[in-house]
């Protein structure tokens, strides 16, 4: 797998994951769940969707 997800991006994926989490838990609600998807893709730097989309975020270290 290739890196497709910006540091910028992947940040913000992060946080917004963590955020639906701990939404999840407040409410206890299961959707919280939801919120493991976009810290997985911030982790791994790789998104299945940017790469079906073709889109490239990731900038090469010089």
């Amino acid at each position: 797998m290739n890196c497709n997800v910006g540091k910028t991006e992947q940040i913000i994926r992060i946080s917004i994951g963590t955020g639906i989490i701990f939404l999840g838990l407040a409410y206890r609600r299961w959707w919280g769940l939801i919120g493991l998807a976009p810290i997985l893709t911030g982790a791994t730097r790789y998104c299945p969707a940017n790469a079906l989309l073709k889109i490239d975020n990731c900038q090469e270290v010089r």
